[in-house]
C-alpha cells in the first residue's frame, strides 16, 4: 500500500455497553475535536448501531495518505482517548486501514467487514484462497463491490475483506450460503482468527447519484436537512388531504393503522423525492474544498428559508 496518490480510511468497529451509548457518543465528539487538527485529516463519520443487522459502532476516519493515518494511530493523543473510552467498551476493537478509490468511496446500503488473522507461513496459501472466494462471490446476487486489503506489518495485522451489497437480504444470503460455508471450512488450516461484522448505512443510498465520482458521501447533517425538506410537506399534505378526511373520517380506521399507511406512503414518496432534490442541490452537497465553508452557509440558509416558507404556507392553509 503506497503512502501517496490515494487517501486512506481508518475503519474502527467496536462494541459499546448499552448503558454507555450516550457517553460513548459524547466521547466520540471529543475525539472529533482532537483528530481535526492532525495533518492530513479529511473527515470523520460515525455510524451508530442498527440492531439486529449492525450491532457495532462504526467510525470512519479519512486521511490524505497512509503516513497521515499512521501518525494518528500512533499518536499519544489517540492513546489517551482510547484509555478514556475503555470502561465503555466490550471486547476488542477492529481497526482497519483501507485505501480509498472511486468505487469504495460510496457507501452501499449493506456492507460486511471481514477480518482474518493468518497463521505464520500461510500467507501465500491464504491469498490463493481469497482469490477463490472472490471468484465465487462475484456471482452473488446484489454484490456492488469487493475490496481486499492485505496486512500492514506494524499497523494492521489482519487481512481485511470488505463486501458491499445492495440490500441486507442479499448480503445475508451470501454470508449464510452453503457455498461460502464450504469455502470458510477450507480456510480453517490457514487462519488463526476470523470474524465478520456488518455495517448498515443510513440515507446514503438516496444520495449516490448526486455525489461526484470519487468523492465521499455528503455530510450527515446535509442529508438530514434534505430528507426533512421532502418529508415534511409529504406528511403534511397526506394528513391534510388523505389521512384525516379519508382514512380517519370516511373509513374510520384506528389511528395506528392510519399512521402505518401514512408512513408507508411517506417512505415511498421520499425515496423518490430525495434523489431528485439531491441532484439539484449537488453544488451544496459536495462543494469544492476551497469554497466549502461559504457554500455550506448559503445552502443551509436556502433550506432554512424553504422550511420557513412551507410552515407559513401550511399555516395559512389551516
Amino acid at each position: 500500500m503506497s503512502d501517496a496518490a490515494h487517501s486512506v480510511s481508518i475503519v474502527t468497529q467496536t462494541s459499546v455497553r448499552p448503558e454507555s451509548a450516550e457517553a460513548f457518543a459524547q466521547w466520540q465528539g471529543g475525539t472529533s475535536a482532537v483528530i481535526s487538527g492532525f495533518p492530513g485529516f479529511i473527515e470523520q463519520r460515525l455510524m451508530p448501531p442498527h440492531p439486529p443487522l449492525q450491532v457495532d459502532w462504526v467510525i470512519l476516519q479519512r486521511f490524505g495518505s497512509l503516513a497521515d493515518a499512521k501518525g494518528w494511530l500512533a499518536s499519544p493523543e489517540r492513546q489517551a482517548r482510547i484509555v478514556g473510552a475503555s470502561p465503555m467498551l466490550v471486547g476488542r476493537d477492529d481497526v482497519h486501514i483501507v485505501t480509498d478509490d472511486a468505487s469504495a468511496a460510496r457507501t452501499a446500503p449493506a456492507s460486511a467487514v471481514i477480518s482474518t488473522r493468518v497463521k505464520p507461513g500461510m500467507e501465500a496459501a491464504y491469498r490463493k484462497w481469497e482469490q477463490k472466494v472472490a471468484a465465487a462471490q462475484s456471482k452473488a446476487a446484489g454484490l456492488q463491490g469487493y475490496r481486499f486489503e492485505p496486512a500492514v506489518p506494524g499497523v494492521q495485522e489482519d487481512y481485511v475483506a470488505i463486501l458491499r451489497f445492495d440490500s441486507d437480504a442479499n448480503l445475508r444470503a451470501w454470508l449464510n450460503s452453503p457455498q461460502r460455508r464450504e469455502l470458510i471450512e477450507e480456510a480453517v488450516p490457514l487462519t488463526a482468527e476470523f470474524h465478520t461484522r456488518t455495517v448498515q448505512s443510513g440515507f446514503e443510498q438516496w444520495f449516490r447519484d448526486a455525489t461526484p465520482e470519487g468523492a465521499p458521501p455528503p455530510a450527515a447533517w446535509k442529508m438530514n436537512m434534505i430528507v426533512l425538506l421532502t418529508l415534511y410537506p409529504t406528511v403534511f399534505l397526506w394528513g391534510l388531504f388523505v389521512g384525516t378526511p379519508f382514512l380517519g373520517r370516511v373509513l374510520n380506521l384506528d389511528f395506528p393503522v392510519a399512521l402505518f399507511i401514512g408512513n408507508v406512503f411517506s417512505v415511498l414518496v421520499t425515496a423518490r423525492l430525495v434523489p431528485w432534490t439531491a441532484n439539484r442541490l449537488g453544488w451544496w452537497l459536495s462543494p469544492p474544498p476551497e469554497r466549502r465553508a461559504d457554500t455550506d452557509r448559503r445552502g443551509a440558509a436556502l433550506l432554512i428559508a424553504a422550511y420557513a416558507i412551507m410552515i407559513l404556507v401550511f399555516w395559512k392553509v389551516l
